[in-house]
């Protein structure tokens, strides 16, 4: 084990209410080289306000392209424990449910080979392994394939797919998240493993529009369980959320984004023609409301954080898909608008980018999807008018 360095701007993290990242990286430090040097750079980073992380650009294992993040020290010198501090992705369980023997499997081979360091979750939902050398990276990735573990994705290629707990936790789940999620992470296993994307790619799958992974804000495609037909009412339900003490006028009716709900002091009733199916009254008022009985999708894209140009939030592609096996339907849409986006995309340039670059009617055109009014962001901004050449010229 290296020197022990005096941390004072890190001791100060650890002064507040909450618990604290510095404390597990002490704890971790006790045993580990890795963590021990990882304080000691930190430390330094603070006090100077400048990182001494450089990106290691793709390191992988032997036939994958993705799952492993390289990062290096620029101070190896100063700090050898983190030399190399690559960081490790596992492809997390659908809805992350595991069994305490699987959570203990994982934590041993990450002892054995890496910092001790864990994030459960990172953003795309993969369990993150913090900090390995690079020499550790085969043995690694051995032991985890060995007891049926898999690496996530990293790099220009589709990234782990994530999902809420769907059908396995919440009643309100219009669509089973899980079966799906493991059957899009089944099905594109190249496209996951080997990195061939203009960028990265994200799918997240939620059960209803409450969408607790925030997939309209985070993912290239979100699937976000939805409905047909009429939302079901349990008048007697009703009545007594009224005589609990609920605004129902002010809380529901009031707060409906389209005012397709109506309340008189005594029945509610909603006009289901204008209902955008956002969710908002099923779960303020569970025991009286329930989504309608014919289950499926809405299919997003676009959206991202703010990189190479500014956040996106993803827009309506289909109105609504069964989203049921073999999702034949599902993949071939896919397929199309990744095809479109191989032809077309820029080195480093998302699906929402390439669509704000060329426009919502050539990939609508390009992909041959139909056209709806809920594809609409702005009324009168979006016509999708699409002239051709024996249009103009007669």
């Amino acid at each position: 084990m290296g020197k022990k360095y005096d941390t004072p701007l890190l001791d100060d993290l650890e002064s507040g209410v909450f618990p604290s990242f510095v404390t597990e990286m002490k704890r971790a430090a006790e045993q580990s080289e890795y963590a021990n040097d990882l304080l000691g750079q930190l430390e330094l980073s603070f006090k100077e306000n400048l990182t001494h992380w450089k990106h290691g650009g793709i390191v992988g294992v032997r036939g994958y392209g993705g799952g492993v993040i390289g990062r290096y020290s620029d101070i190896p010198d100063q700090f050898p424990g983190i030399a190399h501090f690559h960081t490790v992705r596992v492809n997390q369980p659908s809805g992350w449910f595991y069994t305490a023997d699987a959570l203990r499997e994982i934590c041993d081979i990450w002892d054995k080979y890496g910092s001790r360091l864990t994030n459960m979750h990172g953003s795309t939902g993969d369990i993150i392994l913090l900090g390995t050398k690079t020499e550790n990276l085969e043995p690694i990735f051995a032991e985890l394939s060995s007891r049926g573990w898999d690496l996530g994705g990293s790099g220009s290629a589709m990234r782990t797919p994530n999902c809420c707990v769907g059908q396995a936790r919440c009643e309100w789940a219009n669509i089973d998240t899980m079966a799906i999620t493991n059957e899009i992470t089944q099905h594109y296993q190249d496209e996951m493993h080997r990195p061939a994307f203009p960028y990265k790619f994200k799918f997240k799958i939620a059960g209803c529009a409450v969408d607790c992974i925030a997939s309209i804000a985070r993912a290239d495609m979100s699937v976000i369980g939805t409905w047909k037909g009429d939302i079901q009412i349990d008048a007697a339900e009703v009545t007594n959320y009224a005589k609990g003490g609920m605004d129902i006028a002010e809380e529901i009716a009031g707060l409906c984004p389209t005012g397709c709900i109506t309340w008189d002091g005594s029945s509610l009733t909603i006009d289901n023609s204008n209902c955008s199916r956002c969710m908002h009254c099923i779960a303020k008022m569970p025991k009286a409301l329930r989504p309608g009985k014919e289950k499926g999708a809405t299919i997003l894209l676009g959206s991202k954080a703010p990189i190479v140009t500014g956040a996106l939030l993803s827009w309506v592609i289909v109105p609504f898909i069964k989203m049921e096996p073999p999702y034949d339907e599902f993949f071939d849409l896919v397929d199309r608008v990744w095809e479109w986006w191989d032809d077309h995309g820029k080195n480093r340039e998302r699906i929402g980018e390439l669509i704000e670059r060329l426009g919502f009617p050539a990939f609508i055109k390009a992909t041959e999807l139909d056209l709806h009014p809920q594809m609409i962001k702005e009324p009168r901004r979006d016509p999708f008018f699409f002239w051709s050449e024996e249009d103009i010229i007669k």
